[in-house]
């Protein structure tokens, strides 16, 4: 893309673009409920109304049917999340969008060089565009970090701006702004970590091939690969485990020292700070499945072959003895 804004923070990147895209009280935006919360916190901040849809089964990413039922006169914009590293097809989203004029803002702060489904790289697919660089992202800082990137000299200018608020010159302030700099310590350790993106990105993919040939036959539905291995960069190793076997799983490897996390136990529509939003338990079953099954295993560019045998080995002991 043309631009990249440094932000503080990837939740900085997703309220800044919001508004800057002009979303505003009345509006809706449509995102998934299967997400960080940020997503949907961003949507809150602009006072528009968060529109949650559910996921496919397959991918555990936006379902672009679902999107297409949900669109009404409020629709502004569409927030695509790049869930777990991996992208989601934007070709059926962007031909929903065009049709209606709604703006598509790309949700990739898990997906740092991830390729989007015509080639080009996850963060070149929107309007505006978000990423975190948070420090356990696979371009992570040393605290906290975030970016916008847009092609539109107007939509970048105005991102500078409220970035450091509103400022369009020092100390003149034309639009009231935010706080949301980069700090500039951050921005040279990300500098220098890009340089080794590919690389670690690459590691990534070669422990999710290992991890997929030795888990099979263990009882977990491991993440599908994508045709083109390069849409996945897989940020986390996020398994599926049903049979309401997950948390007992989790503690079989907790128990041997293996840590796990689960991305995400309660997903937004059944939060209780979302209880306003009017959804109810049912409403979206293939998220309500899929936040029950999840189970993210170690995925580091750093971990060993040893210690992923070593996992491997502990979810194969968990399946006989279940």
């Amino acid at each position: 893309t043309k631009h990249s804004i440094g932000v503080g923070s990837g939740t900085d990147a997703l309220q800044l673009a919001i508004r800057a895209c002009g979303v505003s009280g009345g509006d809706e935006v449509i995102t998934v409920s299967h997400t960080f919360f940020a997503t949907v916190e961003a949507i809150l901040y602009a006072n528009a109304r968060p529109i949650l849809v559910d996921v496919d089964e397959r991918t555990m990413l936006m379902d672009p049917a679902a999107v297409a039922a949900a669109i009404t006169p409020k629709t502004k914009a569409i927030i695509p999340v790049h869930l777990y590293g991996r992208t989601v097809d934007l070709k059926p989203l962007r031909q929903i969008a065009q049709d209606r004029n709604i703006t598509i803002i790309e949700d990739a702060a898990q997906a740092h060089g991830a390729l989007l489904d015509d080639g080009t790289k996850a963060g070149a697919g929107g309007r505006v565009n978000c990423f975190s660089f948070y420090c356990s992202k696979n371009l992570g800082a040393y605290g906290e970090a975030g970016s916008i990137t847009t092609n539109e000299d107007r939509l970048a200018e105005e991102l500078r701006a409220l970035r450091e608020h509103g400022q369009s010159t020092r100390y003149y302030h034309p639009v009231v702004g935010y706080n949301a700099r980069l700090d500039e310590i951050q921005a040279a350790i990300l500098r220098i970590k890009l340089r080794k993106l590919e690389q670690w990105n690459a590691r990534r993919r070669k422990l999710a091939h290992m991890y997929d040939e030795r888990l099979k036959g263990s009882g977990v539905v491991t993440p599908e690969i994508p045709s083109d291995e390069r849409r996945h960069v897989f940020y986390t190793y996020t398994v599926r485990v049903g049979g309401g076997r997950r948390d007992a799983l989790r503690t079989h490897l907790g128990e041997r020292g293996i840590g796990t996390q689960i991305h995400y136990p309660v997903p937004i529509h059944l939060q209780q700070s979302a209880q306003f939003l009017g959804y109810r338990k049912g409403d979206l079953p293939v998220t309500e499945r899929v936040a029950s099954e999840v189970l993210s295993l170690p995925m580091f560019a750093e971990l060993t072959d040893d210690q992923l045998e070593r996992v491997s080995d502990a979810v194969r002991s968990f399946a006989k003895a279940h």
